[in-house]
């Protein structure tokens, strides 16, 4: 059965006791109405690790643009409190945080909570015993403190929060990729350290009203590698079915209507692009989790949820994890061996659907008289079943054959694209002499679009072309990122400019779709009339070319283009991707 209810009602008898008990949170004292700041966080950590002095450590692994200090608990009663002792030991490492948003931080009070059953013996026994447990209590710790109510309008408590932002006004949770913040930095940083079996991210819901009360969603089950789908699907079942035998009414997918707030339009699983959590942590060949509360469920039931959840998956890692790192092991060695095989970059759902039962409550779409829009009304009193559409076959959107031997980065361009390599620790080496006529291949860009507004600090480029042989020369001081590692996977997200997280699709690259020179108008028509008179074929071309494209035979500027795009003038670089590939290691 559920906890929250026995939960609840022994807060209210033991609130003396836990006043005095300095591992206890403010969420726990005041009955599940209130969380604590982040002093709270940093006493905790102290006093963890001062009471369970063979069994906890607490770490520091960063800081915040204001200065505050990113904690981390390091939890084993096996001893191994270091990476390398878990490595020595072969101890399997879950890693967790909560508080990415910061006004989503059930995740926080419940790992405290669960933690201290843990070490005090009164909950999963013996599963410290096998594994390391990294935990992060508030990743965005600025925005925790950023405190106040409704900072999540469309949530039911505690009564104040953190805001949902860092300091510098960036989505940790759209940050995996492109890395800007300092603590994405830290916490790409801490992956690497622990290498964690599991990388588990706590969040709530937003969205409509319904009874389903958490979502468990886990990669790779539709994307990465094939066999490690295998332990993903494991972990997200083990789950789901945990909670479910508990009382909880969890999901597999994320609940988002298909059609804003249209119930009736149903929903479609899919994969995260990798600027998520949920959807980077497969590129490394290592499992990822979102956990969703509801966020209409009141605070003590969200956070017993997430608790029953922290201590699902700890008991699978414990009990499975050693396997599982033997499963990402042979997917690493897998991935060092892409080269020249395609690889999926983005997946999307299909139009097949299955239709649900879904627990969802009576509504009403009628008319606002304040806004004109027509507006979706929940009725909670009346629980209802909707029959409605779930497309769950997810399939590659985008694919793209990993080159053969790998990435070439002109030297001039190594400054908008090594700090990217370097916080994911890629692998890649400096080219100290000049490249002179090697066979490469070379990405131009046959559409070019670039955002029309700022998306976290960045003007973000869409652009379509293909790679096509060329041989090209390069001064000294290129990099080489050879696509035989077992991040390929990672370096083909960051290099492949139709990647949606690509370093170029963040706009690393933009001034290579930027044009920088022009022919005037009365030069060009000069020049026209010369290539015209001096090439029949050409002559064919544009006026067959006038007769067949209405919209080009009424351009002034497209005729004139057309002219200059064949003309010596032109700028070969223009719509150029600054990165090529080779099928050959450069020496």
């Amino acid at each position: 059965m559920n906890r929250t209810p026995l939960l609840v009602a022994l807060l209210a008898v033991a609130l003396p006791v836990f006043a005095q008990d300095a591992l206890t949170t403010v969420a726990e004292r005041s009955g599940f109405v209130r969380t604590g700041r982040y002093d709270e966080v940093i006493a905790l950590c102290d006093a963890f690790a001062a009471k369970y002095p063979n069994a906890v450590r607490c770490e520091t692994f960063g800081t915040t643009p204001e200065g505050r200090p990113m904690k981390a608990l390091i939890a084993s009663t096996s001893g191994a409190l270091t990476p390398e002792a878990a490595r020595a030991k072969n101890l399997p490492v879950t890693l967790m945080q909560g508080g990415i948003h910061a006004g989503e931080i059930d995740g926080k009070d419940a790992g405290f909570l669960a933690l201290r059953e843990m070490l005090d013996g009164k909950l999963a026994k013996g599963v410290l015993d096998r594994q390391v447990f990294v935990f992060v209590p508030v990743f965005n710790i600025d925005g925790h403190e950023r405190f106040k109510a409704w900072n999540r309008p469309n949530q039911r408590g505690p009564e104040e929060m953190g805001w949902r932002a860092t300091a510098q006004n960036l989505n940790l949770n759209r940050d995996y990729m492109k890395a800007d913040a300092p603590e994405m930095r830290a916490m790409l940083a801490l992956i690497e350290r622990w290498d964690p079996v599991a990388y588990v991210d706590l969040h709530v819901t937003d969205g409509a009203k319904f009874q389903h009360d958490v979502a468990v969603q886990v990669e790779p089950v539709n994307s990465g590698d094939e066999k490690l789908r295998v332990a993903g699907r494991a972990l997200r079942h083990g789950t789901i079915d945990r909670l479910t035998r508990q009382g909880a009414l969890p999901l597999p997918f994320y609940p988002s209507f298909v059609k804003g707030d249209d119930p009736s339009s149903g929903f479609e699983d899919g994969v995260s692009t990798p600027r998520f959590s949920l959807g980077y942590m497969q590129l490394r060949n290592r499992m990822a989790m979102l956990v969703e509360t509801h966020s209409w469920r009141p605070y003590a039931y969200r956070v017993n949820t997430t608790h029953n959840a922290i201590i699902a998956v700890l008991e699978q890692v414990a009990a499975n994890g050693v396997a599982w790192q033997r499963l990402e092991r042979e997917a690493d060695d897998r991935a060092t061996k892409l080269a020249g095989t395609s690889v999926p970059l983005d997946y999307k759902a299909t139009e097949a659907a299955r239709t649900i039962d879904f627990k969802g409550y009576a509504y009403t779409r009628t008319p606002s008289t304040v806004s004109g829009a027509l507006m979706t009304r929940y009725d909670e009193s009346k629980p209802q079943i909707w029959r409605i559409p779930l497309h769950d076959v997810v399939v590659p959107r985008i694919s793209a054959n990993a080159p053969r031997a790998g990435y070439v980065v002109p030297a001039a361009w190594i400054d908008m694209v090594k700090p990217t390599l370097d916080a994911h620790r890629i692998r890649y080496t400096r080219l100290d002499a000049p490249l002179d006529n090697i066979a490469a291949q070379s990405w131009r860009a046959s559409t070019i679009k670039f955002s029309s507004d700022s998306f976290e600090g960045h003007q973000r480029l869409d652009a379509q072309g293909t790679w096509t042989p060329e041989t090209r020369s390069l001064v000294a001081g290129a990099l080489f990122v050879p696509i035989a590692q077992p991040k390929a996977r990672l370096v083909m997200g960051l290099l492949e400019p139709t990647a949606p997280d690509a370093i170029a699709a963040w706009g690393r690259t933009n001034t290579a779709f930027e044009r920088k020179e022009y022919m005037e108008d009365y030069v060009a028509e000069e020049e026209a009339e010369k290539m015209l008179a001096a090439d029949p074929a050409l002559r064919a071309e544009f006026d067959k070319r006038l007769k067949d494209d209405p919209d080009f035979a009424k351009s002034p500027e497209q005729r004139l283009e057309f002219f200059y795009r064949r003309h010596s003038a032109w700028d070969e670089r223009y719509g150029l991707y600054p990165v090529l590939r080779v099928d050959t290691a450069p020496r």
